[in-house]
């Protein structure tokens, strides 16, 4: 583009015979001068208009031109040239229409640096991300975003990008941390999912933990729970501990560590995965001593009573429990703990044990507070899913259905694309002055 202007300057200046030395003889010939000015802009209409005047003058008007109104080129200057209603006498005026033109062929040269056009979006997975100056760990922060926030991926190196903001700050990060438009669909509709699955408990925090987007460590997190706070648990998963890049098919070593997972459904409606460990199912304290060295895995109330000599509000409690977090199923034995008024204690009503048991676990209101009903799926020995439901009616617990039963299709957990780079569209049109400028850049921050 500089070249070319450059050359369409240089003819107009060769056109108009102020190269070389000086020739008082010699005059312009303004016929020439405007051929080279039909790429001008309208704006610049009056500026033709004035050399089109000039090159209609006749000799004898030429010749009549007094020598102290000839510039030092030779070249007559009008007596009168008006610019928008400016009327500019004399030796001046032919310099200011040379400048005039100058500035309209070379004011484009002047615009200043383009804005990078984006060749994607994304946005934020975890709860806030650092874009950074450079790619490097200890570069200047340029801007922090929040989870969920667009961005619009500009370059890509590697597995980081160049992000800019909605305000226009723009930094590098981890492109692993960011989302595509159909994962962060993805997890809206898991939580609209979630919202509907009945919760297998309420568990709390042991200590600070994140809420991952997958069952990965690696995976980005969008939310953090403090100690104490409280989560419904509402599925368990275990996992191979390999390195997070959804997308990809991963070859899982036979002696790969495995991680026990539970998914849970935040108080904002937001469902995650966090690992089970941190977690402590939130049944109280003398009713948990009762489960052996067993992890509680599910746990509900199927009614109350009233002990009237300690003035309490007890509660009979239906739980499943598991010896191990890692086994494919969710739960080996559940029992029903009833509490007697009599002994002010907490006894066994059922149970049963050597089980293969998988969530979800429901409980099914009945009017009144003597009876409830509960539903449990176990795996036969054959292999074949069944749903049984029981009645617990006063301290006594029986089975009263069995259906076969079909484990609902789960979502797969592995997105189908992470990075901006995996994830971008076609990609827009890039001009010569981007590639340009985008390779002159490469070059210098090597």
């Amino acid at each position: 583009m500089f070249r070319e202007l450059r050359a369409k300057w240089g003819r107009l200046v060769a056109c108009a015979g102020l190269s070389g030395p000086p020739l008082i003889s010699r005059s312009p010939d303004y016929s020439k001068i405007q051929p080279s000015l039909r790429h001008l802009s309208s704006s610049d209409s009056k500026i033709v208009h004035a050399l089109e005047r000039s090159a209609a003058l006749t000799a004898d008007r030429r010749s009549a031109i007094p020598a102290n109104q000839r510039t030092v080129h030779g070249l007559p200057a009008p007596r009168a040239i008006e610019f928008g209603g400016f009327r500019s006498r004399g030796l001046r005026s032919f310099h200011v229409l040379i400048i005039a033109v100058a500035v309209a062929v070379l004011g484009g040269c002047n615009s200043g640096p383009k804005r990078q056009s984006p060749i994607a979006e994304a946005y934020v997975g975890p709860m806030s991300l650092n874009l950074r100056s450079e790619l490097a760990p200890r570069a200047a922060v340029t801007a922090t975003v929040k989870h969920g926030e667009r961005l619009e991926i500009l370059e890509t190196r590697r597995r980081f990008v160049k992000a800019r903001t909605a305000t226009g700050a723009e930094g590098w990060t981890d492109g692993r941390q960011l989302l595509n438009p159909k994962q962060i669909a993805r997890l809206r509709r898991t939580a609209e999912i979630a919202a509907k699955m009945p919760s297998q408990g309420r568990a709390e925090s042991l200590d600070v933990l994140n809420v991952h987007l997958t069952p990965n460590r690696h995976a980005p997190s969008f939310y953090q729970l403090k100690e104490t706070d409280q989560v419904d648990v509402i599925g368990h998963k275990v996992t191979p501990r390999v390195p997070y890049a959804p997308g990809r098919r991963i070859k899982v070593p036979e002696n790969a560590p495995q991680d026990a997972w539970s998914h849970v459904r935040l108080p904002d409606g937001r469902a995650g995965w966090v690992l089970t460990r941190m977690l402590i199912m939130a049944i109280p304290d003398e009713v948990a001593q009762y489960a052996e060295g067993h992890h509680i895995t599910a746990y509900f109330s199927l009614g109350s009573v009233q002990d009237v000599a300690r003035g309490q509000v007890k509660h009979h409690w239906l739980w499943t429990t598991i010896p191990s977090r890692l086994q494919p199923y969710q739960f080996d034995s559940f029992r029903v703990f009833v509490y007697s008024i009599r002994r002010h204690a907490y006894e066994t009503a059922y149970i049963e044990r050597n089980v293969r048991g998988y969530h979800p676990v429901e409980v099914h209101p009945v009017a009144g507070n003597e009876m409830a009903q509960f539903s449990l799926t176990f795996a036969g020995k054959d292999g074949v899913l069944a749903r049984r439901t029981y009645e617990f009616r006063g301290f006594r617990v029986h089975m009263i259905a069995k259906a076969p039963w079909e484990m609902p299709v789960e979502e797969s957990d592995e997105m189908e694309t992470h990075t901006a780079e995996e994830t971008q569209p076609a990609k827009a049109p890039v001009s010569m002055a981007d590639r340009l400028l985008r390779k002159w850049n490469e070059l210098f921050d090597r």
